[in-house]
């Protein structure tokens, strides 16, 4: 596969009720905020909120599909800007930024369907 300077790339995913329940069953994060509704609602977050590095997670599958292979993956820098909540849909959107001795950096914009960031600082980097 060839990449380029400026090459971009796109993934849409929706975080459906249940994900927060399947993500603390396959992670071992059972914090309450994301299994039990009123814990959410007392920590002043409306409900159960997704767990961050399911987002991570998200955004990194975005950059895994563009190099095509997963084992490509790098390194990723992340800061968590807003929690996800269920039925959000977070639109991840990246472009190549720099490519150096077989080493493509990206960034990518983590955003919700209000257009708020959910991550901020996403840099991710490949092997080509």
């Amino acid at each position: 596969m060839s990449y380029a300077v400026g090459d971009t790339f796109t993934l849409v995913r929706e975080c459906d009720p249940p994900r927060p329940l399947y993500y603390a069953a396959a992670s071992g994060d059972f914090n309450p905020i994301h299994v039990d509704p009123e814990a959410g609602v007392a920590a002043g977050l409306g409900g159960v909120i997704l767990q961050g590095l399911c987002t991570l997670a998200w955004a990194t599958d975005a950059f895994a599909r563009y190099l095509g292979d997963p084992g490509r993956v790098a390194g990723v820098e992340v800061r968590f800007s807003r929690p996800v909540a269920p039925r959000d849909v977070i639109t991840f959107n990246g472009r190549v930024t720099a490519i150096d001795g077989g080493e493509l950096t990206a960034q990518i914009e983590a955003r919700n369907q209000r257009g708020e960031d959910v991550l901020k600082g996403v840099t991710v980097k490949g092997r080509v």
